[in-house]
């Protein structure tokens, strides 16, 4: 069966023929970095960190040795890229430091404030990395992967979090950005079908750690970010209509990729630097 995920959609919707060139003719690249090296580690932190408080106690959680748990990620994260790319080194042992040094500040404040963000009173964790594998029609199916999935057991609402590293927040540009909103919309609507959980009955919430705060301000500065997008009936509407967009002009009724002429950006969208010259 064909596979989906957001990420095709996401990079459809941004320049067409940058997604045939990935996902039909199979030219994909992925170039690691160290934001990208960055943002795996600390996922992979705050997950064991929250797997521990809900599984166990948060006083568990709060005794993991986070700063070392984060410089072994970083370290072994670092190594399996090096062994992917041929060796090809992608950052420096300076960027390597500047970061876990942010990574130190961003786990320093969660262990402090957890309570602000998350509660085991009324709540239990569904799962980390939860799958999403739900058929659509014509042989084709959504995948994803779900960062944190807590259900609140008072009200039965399935809260899905998506974990996102940044430097200093998003802007409202980036907020605004329905893009950006419709990875968590996806998965709030795929969720709803593939678990049969009343679509009205999810929440979702991008969870965002900023490296780096703003200079010389009066006011104090959080080092997380939370920002739920319009997620009602009239945005998951809208959202469905974009990906079924997709979904028609990309694949035909026997689920494979029409042979159609998919036209390279004009300088319009955010792909425009990566494929002008194809």
């Amino acid at each position: 069966m064909k596979k989906i995920s957001y990420s095709q959609y996401s990079m459809w919707a941004q320049c067409p023929y940058r997604w045939k060139l990935a996902y039909v003719e199979g030219k994909r690249e992925f170039t690691e970095s160290i934001h990208t090296l960055f943002g795996t580690s600390m996922h992979e932190v705050i997950q064991t960190f929250l797997t521990v408080m809900y599984e166990d106690t948060a006083k568990a959680a709060d005794a993991l040795p986070l700063e070392e748990m984060l410089r072994i990620r970083m370290k072994r994260n670092y190594e399996n890229a090096m062994s992917k790319n041929g060796g090809v080194e992608f950052c420096t042992q300076a960027d390597m430091v500047e970061f876990y040094d942010h990574g130190l500040l961003i786990l320093d404040f969660i262990k402090k404030r957890r309570a602000q963000y998350f509660s085991k009173k009324g709540y239990e964790l569904i799962g980390i990395e939860v799958p999403l594998d739900y058929d659509l029609p014509n042989g084709i199916k959504f995948i994803g992967y779900l960062d944190v999935v807590i259900r609140d057991t008072v009200r039965d609402v399935i809260k899905i979090y998506d974990i996102k590293t940044s430097t200093m927040g998003w802007n409202k540009w980036q907020k605004a950005d329905k893009l950006k909103s419709d990875q968590l919309l996806l998965y709030k609507q795929f969720y709803s079908k593939q678990f049969n959980h009343p679509v009205n009955k999810i929440e979702v919430e991008y969870f965002i750690v900023k490296r780096k705060l703003y200079e010389n301000l009066d006011f104090p500065q959080k080092r997380v970010q939370k920002f739920v997008p319009a997620n009602g009936t009239p945005s998951m509407n809208k959202m469905v209509s974009r990906f079924k967009e997709f979904l028609d002009a990309t694949y035909d009724e026997d689920g494979k990729t029409k042979n159609v002429e998919y036209k390279k950006c004009v300088g319009k969208c955010k792909a425009y630097n990566k494929c002008k010259d194809l």
